[in-house]
């Protein structure tokens, strides 16, 4: 159209020939002609180009999927493409580089212009409706280490007020775990909670919203009567208030998080906590910017059901007891006592800590590890065990963990012939009198120079038995006539009071 309104300007205005127009414009003087002939401006139609078959149209769809594929792998890891060019030749192309450059880059430019996200709706939720719910892989460092850390976010999506804890893991008994800890924090909770299809939440992701709810996780939203609610498949923006929090936190109280180090795990979630609160009393309300957050979540908190007792959020399988005393979980191994070896016990998995219960009831709670490759041993397990076989003893590996005072007095008694044994009866008072008084006695009979078993069992029963002092009684009688000595009374006890006696 520019070009057709220059010629008409040079033409009719100007007072040019069409040949000398034409040739200024750099067009065809017949064109030209044709063009002047219509008295009305109209934007000049072309017969369509014919396509012409490239010599690279047989390689253009494997040139696509590799393209595609690429397109979700990291950047470092993408073929750049000359490599593309060297992999389609190798399936017979002969042409030049150019046409396979020409098609990647216009394939790249297609996908960055490309619209990639639908539209949204905005949500509003009233006040005590629901929570949304959503993990995030955060990083801290914890006694020395930068460790990976699965951090869980609560927010009730009326009012914004918002938990975070972090775990190790994101198992079932962490997602209970955090569920009890955040309905403690509000106080209440709300009626539905929403949710991704997290696998510890939904064993199976049927058509539509139906859903194979995990049995576990079924057990706990009967426990505080709350509805369940997942989004459908990747559409995240159906909790997109937990997924910003997600995103801000981040930015914010995990930022400093990331800068402090921590003793343990414990100790951070409590300052996280603190955290949360505070944030609650300066973040504004989207949707009343003159109210924070914690305003909105007082008059939210009228509105939640009351919060029963914490729900016992464990998970339970059967382990088989090994010969050497042993339980395996999680790629770790841990010691229980040596009565249940060969033996099947229920262990039942917390977030901090393992219950192994037994056949017959008796339970033993164990410090859990989330490290690899572990074996965690309690030596005070296997003292019925060593003494049956007392000569295991000097090399026993549990036992190296032993208080000082005792693995001293192991050192002392070894050097004897039948130390193991005396060693092996020391110990078993640990399991009839406790840890503390043994380990007292032990550490007065090591000042005393007197090593043997007998000296440190002595020590221990008079630890235990001090000597009795004699309470004097109060006296209630009071003596009115003291009474006389008589001998002859005693005659009157003999049978034969008249015949002979020997004196």
């Amino acid at each position: 159209m520019g070009t057709l309104s220059k010629l008409r300007r040079m033409v009719r205005r100007d007072g040019l020939s069409v040949r000398e127009a034409s040739k200024k414009l750099g067009i065809a003087r017949n064109t030209a002609a044709r063009w002047l002939a219509v008295d009305q401006m109209v934007e000049p139609k072309y017969p369509k180009r014919v396509t012409v078959q490239s010599i690279l149209d047989p390689y253009k769809e494997q040139l696509s999927n590799w393209l595609k594929a690429d397109s979700h792998r990291g950047k470092r890891d993408r073929r750049t493409t000359k490599a593309l060019f060297e992999a389609v030749r190798a399936l017979g192309y002969s042409g030049s580089r150019g046409p396979v450059y020409e098609f990647c880059k216009h394939w790249r430019d297609e996908q960055t212009n490309k619209s990639r996200h639908a539209g949204f709706v905005p949500m509003s939720y009233e006040l005590g409706e629901a929570f949304q719910f959503d993990w995030s892989c955060e990083y801290a460092f914890i006694e020395g280490l930068r460790r990976r850390l699965e951090v869980a976010h609560v927010k009730l999506a009326s009012s914004r007020a918002f938990v975070m804890v972090a775990y190790y893991t994101q198992s079932h008994e962490m997602l209970f775990d955090a569920h009890a800890r955040a309905f403690e924090i509000f106080g209440a909770i709300p009626k539905r909670g929403i949710y991704d299809n997290m696998k510890t939440a939904v064993d199976k992701v049927g058509p539509g919203k139906q859903r194979s709810v995990n049995a576990r996780f079924e057990s706990m939203t009967g426990h505080y009567l709350f509805e369940a609610e997942f989004c459908n498949r990747a559409a995240g923006w159906e909790k997109g208030i937990v997924e910003k929090n997600v995103q801000d936190r981040r930015r914010g109280i995990w930022r400093e998080v990331s800068e402090r180090r921590w003793v343990d795990l414990d100790e951070l979630n409590v300052w996280v906590r603190q955290a949360c609160l505070k944030a609650w009393q300066e973040i504004k309300h989207p949707e009343w910017p003159e109210l924070t957050g914690a305003d909105v979540w007082q008059d939210e908190q009228v509105r939640l059901m009351p919060c029963p007792t914490p729900f016992n959020g464990y998970i339970e399988q059967p382990v088989l007891v090994s010969p050497t005393s042993l339980i395996h979980y999680q790629r770790n191994r841990y010691s229980v006592p040596c009565e249940w070896i060969n033996s099947t016990v229920s262990l039942r998995a917390y977030p901090a800590h393992l219950l192994v219960v037994a056949a017959d009831g008796e339970c033993v709670t164990l410090k859990r590890s989330f490290e690899r490759d572990q074996t965690i041993y309690d030596w005070t397990h296997y003292i019925s065990l060593i003494e049956r076989k007392p000569g295991a003893l000097r090399n026993a590996a549990p036992f190296k963990s032993m208080p000082e005072p005792l693995l001293e007095l192991q050192r002392q008694l070894l050097k004897n012939p039948g130390g193991d044994r005396v060693m092996a009866k020391v110990l078993n008072a640990v399991t009839l009198h406790g840890l503390e008084p043994v380990v007292v006695a032990v550490e007065l009979a090591l000042q005393a120079g007197r090593i043997s078993g007998e000296h440190v069992l002595n020590i221990l029963y008079r630890l235990q038995e001090p000597g009795k002092q004699v309470q004097e009684l109060p006296m209630v009688i009071e003596l009115v006539e003291p009474p006389q000595a008589d001998v002859h009374r005693y005659d009157a006890l003999r049978p034969n009071k008249g015949g002979d006696h020997v004196q």
